[in-house]
């Protein structure tokens, strides 16, 4: 329990000690406009309160990532818990905080655009179609795993009913102003979502179980060569589909200032709810290899182990309570995916959003598409949405890179994580079944290696030619 503890209360201080530094680093400006008094337009560009935006970006961020991620990465062993803490501290907050005022001093626009102004316009036009396409795979996943545990606990729907039940609640909150249906309803969620996370904490730390310390890093999955960690703990470190979600709260935030606690302090308050539902997993089961173990006999379903914990732990009535918590999580995120990727396609071809006809236009064809995402199966889907997200975080991170330098601020806080994880990522197009898969590993991260390093020199390339331009 000893690993678990100090890793929450990392989590924990890491709120109000580099989440400060890196408000001076990003030099944020109560006194600097922000777009939602600048572009108002009551449909999109909506001021709200501090609480009700940090709980609508929770909402919109954590989906099913912090506990199908964190069940599925515990597997590992207890390794999980420095992945979540210390990628969800250095990489995943920085990352939102950052990318998040850099939204919001660019007019609140979706990340492809903002991102082309410091990436140049190639990848802009290449995020524009990565984006749209991650936010579709986001909106089939949370179409699915909801519809999943719904169907568990209401076995005479059909399942194909629930997923056109919550297909359609997505396009109508797609087309609605934002502080109709996300801005009234969300934070009520988003408490659930934290209160759900607090139960499970109680039972875990009073309660006849045994969190696993953190005494080797050898691999407890049944299959060792499986999904590297960094990819199947999806958002509980770091993940690009946060940054395609803060233009929705960029947009509403009423104040610089209070970017640490929207942005930063949703990702910390997600990245401990992914530490507790990993450190339930392995407890509940008995270790992690034990939870590999049941796993493999369900088809590595994370709802199986969500719906069989919660009843478990909290009893019938805290498990359908935690259950129905699950299923609010990825609903809140799906419907924001698809209207993300509404913003996308409006920005990209300048159309405005005040329009209803012009809102059901765009939505249309992106709701067929992930309908049609729905019919694959959903362990391939899941796998693919994983390395798409961890992939766009890289982007991301290198905007944040060039963000920083033109500010002559510290650089190193993004340029570091953006090393790491473009050879995470990269490494993984040759180590994985489901692009090479390399026989040889020691090849295969090589490769990583000289991707992250043409990379790498491509992008020293263009800050020196930035020093220059604004020298």
């Amino acid at each position: 329990m000893l690993t678990f503890l100090v890793c929450l209360t990392a989590l924990v201080i890491a709120y109000f000690t580099y989440g400060r530094y890196l408000e001076r680093v990003a030099a944020i400006d109560p006194a600097r406009s922000v777009p939602s008094e600048t572009l108002f337009d009551g449909v999109d560009y909506v001021p709200m309160p501090r609480w009700r935006v940090f709980l609508i970006q929770l909402l919109n961020i954590a989906g099913t990532g912090p506990i199908f991620g964190a069940i599925l990465g515990a597997a590992f062993g207890p390794v999980a818990f420095l992945w979540i803490t210390l990628g969800g501290i250095f990489m995943g907050a920085m990352h939102d905080f950052l990318s998040g005022v850099m939204l919001v001093r660019n007019d609140g626009l979706s990340i492809p655009e903002a991102a082309g102004r410091y990436l140049g316009t190639g990848m802009r036009q290449f995020m524009r179609l990565f984006s749209v396409v991650l936010l579709v795979l986001v909106g089939a996943v949370f179409l699915l795993s909801p519809a999943d545990i719904l169907s568990g606990m209401v076995p005479s729907v059909p399942h194909t009913v629930w997923v056109w039940l919550i297909l359609a609640y997505y396009f109508v909150a797609t087309l609605l102003p934002i502080d109709k249906i996300i801005g009234k309803i969300y934070p009520i969620f988003g408490v659930a979502l934290i209160l759900m996370a607090l139960a499970l904490l109680g039972v875990l730390l009073f309660g006849p179980y045994r969190i696993p310390e953190l005494t080797t890093l050898t691999n407890a999955q049944l299959d060792p060569h499986s999904v590297p960690i960094v990819i199947t703990i999806a958002c509980g470190a770091i993940s690009g589909f946060h940054a395609t979600q803060s233009p929705l709260m960029a947009r509403c935030v009423r104040n610089e200032r209070e970017c640490r606690s929207v942005f930063f302090g949703a990702m910390i308050s997600e990245s401990i709810i992914a530490l507790i539902w990993a450190a339930v997993a392995m407890a509940f089961f008995g270790g992690a290899g034990e939870l590999s173990a049941a796993l493999g006999e369900h088809g590595g379903s994370a709802a199986w182990a969500v719906d069989t914990i919660s009843n478990g732990m909290l009893g019938v009535v805290g498990g359908v309570l935690a259950l129905l918590g699950v299923v609010a999580a990825p609903i809140t995120s799906g419907d924001t995916a698809f209207r993300s990727a509404r913003l996308i396609i409006a920005d990209m071809l300048h159309l405005e959003q005040r329009s209803k006809l012009k809102r059901f236009y765009i939505c249309i064809p992106l709701f067929a598409v992930g309908y049609w995402i729905t019919q694959v199966d959903f362990d391939v889907v899941w796998r693919y949405f994983a390395w798409t997200n961890q992939t766009l975080a890289t982007i991301v991170l290198w905007a944040i890179v060039v963000f920083l330098q033109r500010r002559r601020s510290n650089r190193w806080v993004g340029l570091l994580p953006a090393l790491f994880m473009t050879f995470v990522c990269s490494s993984f197009l040759f180590v994985s079944d489901q692009f090479l898969g390399m026989e040889n590993r020691t090849a295969a991260y090589a490769c990583g290696v000289a991707v992250t390093v043409a990379v790498t020199a491509g992008m020293l390339l263009k800050l020196k030619h930035d020093a220059k331009s604004n020298s």
